[in-house]
């Protein structure tokens, strides 16, 4: 089976090969419209060599053959008819093509937006980190702003699934994400890390600013537990928190949070 970076970088060589056939198809548009100002300078320069000799040794009166007007005319008729033709027949070609491989590129992205987002959470997974840690640390490192990264694991979740049922655990991580998205900015990213743990990425977000959220999290938590005594269990989160500056390593402060949050678990657990 193709590694996911290997599936990933297939998908982009392939999207931007479909990028090059739009933009070449662009080109043959522009052939067309040149095929037909050509034709039409052709048919003008024709008509007026025609013309032009009757209007300067005629004294302004037009004067054709009678023996080579119908071949001229037939041959000027069919000539545009033809041209027509091609032209419109290029044109549906074109219309096709390009609706075939728009038809590709959607397709290209439905698969990319599936690969990397966890059907049940709807919520990124871990497949689309690394890309997304990049550019964070690289924006950041420009704008000389900070990145927290906030580890979350749903505890006793193993315990909630072999007591109530997985549909029942399904149910609190779907909650869980529900929660996240209700909780943090538009411009932070919530990831589903693993089996119950979840990641935030929380741009221009300095270590202060970041606790904040937490806070706002497991005020939200601890409301919704309040509200719902009857649902069997109560939902409990264990967060780690760190905070990525220009001149760190992203995975050593990744890694950071998540060694918080055990902690903060390990704690909770006494």
């Amino acid at each position: 089976m193709a590694e996911p970076n290997s599936l990933q970088s297939d998908r982009e060589k392939r999207r931007d090969d479909l990028q090059r056939e739009i933009e070449a198809l662009e080109g043959r548009d522009y052939q067309l419209w040149s095929i037909a100002a050509l034709l039409l300078v052709v048919l003008t320069a024709g008509l007026l060599a025609l013309i032009w000799p009757n209007l300067i040794w005629g004294l302004g009166r037009l004067e054709l053959g009678g023996r080579y007007l119908p071949q001229l005319l037939f041959g000027f008729i069919a000539l545009v008819v033809l041209a027509n033709i091609y032209l419109l027949d290029q044109r549906r070609n074109l219309r096709k093509t390009r609706r075939e491989l728009f038809a590709q590129m959607i397709y290209i992205e439905t698969l990319e937006e599936l690969a990397t987002v966890d059907p049940l959470t709807e919520t990124l997974n871990r497949r689309s980190l690394d890309d997304l840690l990049t550019r964070e640390t690289s924006r950041a490192d420009r704008l000389g702003t900070d990145v927290a990264l906030l580890m979350i694991d749903v505890d006793h979740l193993r315990k909630i699934n072999a007591r109530l049922g997985h549909l029942v655990g399904d149910q609190l991580l779907k909650h869980t994400a529900a929660t996240l998205r209700a909780t943090f900015r538009k411009s932070d990213t919530i990831i589903r890390y693993g089996g119950d743990e979840f990641l935030v990425v929380m741009p221009e977000t300095g270590q202060e600013q970041a606790q904040l959220a937490v806070l706002r999290l497991l005020e939200r938590i601890d409301d919704w537990n309040k509200t719902h005594p009857d649902a069997g269990y109560e939902v409990a989160l264990s967060c780690g928190l760190a905070a990525y500056r220009k001149g760190m390593n992203i995975h050593e402060v990744l890694a950071s949070a998540d060694r918080i949050m055990y902690q903060n678990k390990s704690n909770a657990a006494r």
